[in-house]
């Protein structure tokens, strides 16, 4: 189909093509997001963690009101990723930055997201700040089949002693009867200076590259999203060496992975999160081959975005045009995370 106009259906998820012919079809249209919560911890002081090192428990007082209003402004955030388009929040979002399975039911309950009825795939993993990566789905549209958690095992150069980080959350289950899988990243950071860490993210990427391959032995046509904040950019090894990630369709072999942010990043020039003055793209979902094949009989991907609307935007002072975080100087800002979110859209011609 050539010339296709796209808007929204005002009252349900649906998205309607008109082509040439005057010909009209009718799409189901789903958002598919990842969002890196900055910080989202609770009050309570864990002795098995090092909890106490996260912003709100650093802070003197008000600590439960500032929790209150962070997750109240993290509630908002995943209510408005993909609207515009679905009139509908995600039905499957990656998180990052969370510090256990309370919190994320604290924000799917708020009134902002509770009619939605949102799932949580959560594991505790081993990372040294406490923090992990989860899923949150829409009960009525996907349902989990199988989920597992991956550890990464990484060591110091000097020392040889384990690096404690973030596990990898594998989640498997069918979008309105489709089976799908879904593979969570918040990969280690540039702590150290880029050089330094990367052997880091280099390893994080090799055991997405093997979760992904055993997806596929089983399965060479499964339609896989890897997401995440990836701590480097689309143009990084980790992404386009280990993962071996495309930029353009075209070239995205049998197996093969496409990734619709890389020339975001590299033609645009857009970012997820700054710093120094310079943006970087950590945040990325990239999707298989079938993702991107022209059947609209089953899921495709329509589009990907970054979710930076403007009051995610700092407005003034020495970090605007950053994404507006939550903590800062020591104390809340009322904000919401130094990421912004990123998004695709699915959609899949309804027969009538």
């Amino acid at each position: 189909m050539k010339n296709l106009k796209f808007w929204l259906a005002a009252l349900c998820l649906t998205v309607v093509f008109t082509a040439e012919a005057q010909e009209k079809k009718k799409f189901k249209v789903h958002t598919v997001g990842f969002y890196n919560l900055e910080n989202l911890f609770d009050t309570i002081n864990d002795t098995s963690k090092f909890d106490e090192r996260s912003p709100i428990m650093e802070m003197k007082t008000k600590q439960f009101e500032v929790y209150q209003k962070k997750v109240k402004n993290m509630a908002r955030v995943i209510s408005e990723i993909g609207k515009d388009f679905t009139n509908n929040s995600p039905v499957i979002l990656g998180v990052s930055e969370v510090e256990n399975r309370e919190v994320l039911e604290d924000v799917v309950n708020d009134p902002a997201l509770i009619h939605q009825d949102y799932g949580i795939v959560h594991y505790n993993s081993p990372d040294v700040r406490s923090i992990d990566v989860a899923l949150l789905y829409q009960k009525k549209f996907f349902t989990p089949l199988s989920t597992s958690s991956h550890e990464l095992k990484i060591y110091d150069d000097n020392t040889k002693e384990r690096k404690y980080t973030r596990d990898q959350l594998l989640v498997s289950g069918k979008l309105d009867g489709e089976m799908i899988h879904v593979i969570v990243n918040h990969w280690p950071s540039r702590s150290g200076g880029e050089a330094r860490s990367r052997p880091k993210r280099v390893a994080a990427a090799k055991l997405t590259k093997r979760i992904l391959d055993s997806l596929q032995s089983l399965d060479p046509y499964a339609k896989v999203f890897i997401m995440g904040d990836l701590n480097d950019d689309p143009t990084n090894a980790s992404v386009t060496e280990v993962l071996q990630a495309q930029s353009d369709k075209d070239k995205v072999g049998f197996k093969g992975l496409y990734n619709p942010y890389s020339n975001m990043f590299k033609k645009e020039g857009l970012g997820t999160t700054a710093y120094r003055d310079a943006w970087s793209l950590f945040d990325q979902i990239m999707v298989t081959k079938p993702l991107i094949e022209k059947d609209y009989s089953s899921f495709t991907l329509y589009k990907a975005g970054i979710f930076n609307k403007n009051y995610l935007v700092n407005k003034k002072g020495r970090y605007k045009g950053y994404p507006k975080r939550s903590f800062a100087d020591g104390g809340f800002t009322d904000g919401f995370s130094d990421h912004f979110p990123v998004y695709t859209l699915l959609i899949k011609e309804i027969k009538e």
